[in-house]
């Protein structure tokens, strides 16, 4: 599909949602000219990002036999270097009150790496959170790495620049809405997915490692 294609499209969903869109956006780049990363690294970080989810939630209520618990599941789906820096803090008991709620809400971008190896089918409606409890099933039912690794199959980069197309339009339009025009619509959708599911497509077309060093700009 070519990127004035992907945008023209993304411009009928949101004038079907009743959410404002500005024409002049820019359009995403042509397939061809993208790189994914790669299936296993998307597998592993999606793993990892989980599982430290898990283990923020469990230390945010101070229960650390619980966090526990999901530090060992790192180590048994050997995913321990594949963490971000707020994660690797979050791993060697250095992570800040922000860091951890910021891990917290790393769920979202795993919906969406879900949702780009095939688990989740569609996840055009960001009107409200993701389904935590199939997140972690997706991963508590796998013996190890390479169980869920063969549950999963990445999508096409086209597959995949439409939906970012799509979120970077929907970004766009809740930044208008919360903080410059509130007669600019946003429909229904959630600010905070919206950011962070933008956050888990963005890095996959990215060519940097960690999704909170990736610019997020409208």
């Amino acid at each position: 599909m070519t990127p004035e294609k992907r945008k023209e499209n993304s411009e009928k969903i949101l004038a079907e949602k009743g959410i404002s869109f500005l024409a002049g956006l820019p359009m995403t780049e042509p397939a061809g000219e993208i790189t994914l990363k790669s299936f296993d690294a998307v597998c592993r970080r999606a793993v990892a990002a989980l599982l430290c989810t898990q283990v923020a939630i469990e230390l945010n209520e101070d229960h650390t036999e619980e966090a526990g618990r999901f530090f060992n599941l790192i180590k048994h789906f050997d995913v321990s270097d594949n963490l971000n820096a707020k994660e690797s803090k979050l791993f060697n008991g250095e992570a800040s009150r922000q860091d951890v709620i910021d891990i917290v809400w790393e769920y979202e971008c795993c919906w969406a790496l879900f949702w780009a190896l095939g688990l989740v089918d569609d996840i055009t409606d960001a009107s409200s959170i993701c389904d935590c409890i199939q997140s972690i099933r997706f991963v508590s039912q796998c013996e190890g790495l390479d169980d869920f690794k063969s549950r999963c199959s990445l999508r096409s980069a086209d597959d995949i620049l439409d939906m970012l197309d799509l979120y970077y339009r929907y970004h766009w339009a809740v930044v208008q809405h919360d903080n410059i025009d509130p007669a600019c619509s946003a429909g229904d959708l959630n600010s905070e997915v919206v950011f962070e599911r933008r956050r888990g497509l963005e890095w996959l077309i990215s060519d940097t490692e960690d999704w909170h060093d990736i610019s997020l700009d409208t």
